[in-house]
């Protein structure tokens, strides 16, 4: 018995709290342009998304080589905050660097 639910063991509760499933996650993606610095990337990088200067420049270069680039897994309120947070900081500098954000 609980001091909460007397009539319920706390083997019960356990046995449901266990059962949540995750939460979905979602990848957040930059894509290349012709226009967005190399600089201001791995800026985004290192200030939006908190890694250090050389996985940042890592990350950087596959987005120049391939496209597109991996920012990390992140739940959709907090992926849709990173994409917003890099749109308006690209927006402010005057780049058209592109963030998006695709269910994992």
């Amino acid at each position: 018995m609980t001091e909460f639910a007397p009539d319920q063991s706390s083997e019960i509760l356990d046995e449901q709290l266990t059962e949540l499933p995750e939460p979905p996650l979602y990848r957040v993606l930059i894509h290349n342009d012709h226009y967005t610095t190399m600089e201001f990337v791995v800026e985004i990088l290192q200030e939006v998304f908190h890694y250090q200067a050389a996985q940042a420049e890592q990350i950087m270069m596959m987005v120049h080589r391939t496209g597109i680039g991996c920012c990390g897994e992140y739940e959709h309120q907090i992926a849709e905050s990173k994409v917003a947070e890099v749109e308006r900081r690209a927006t402010e500098a005057g780049f058209p660097l592109r963030c998006t954000m695709e269910k994992v």
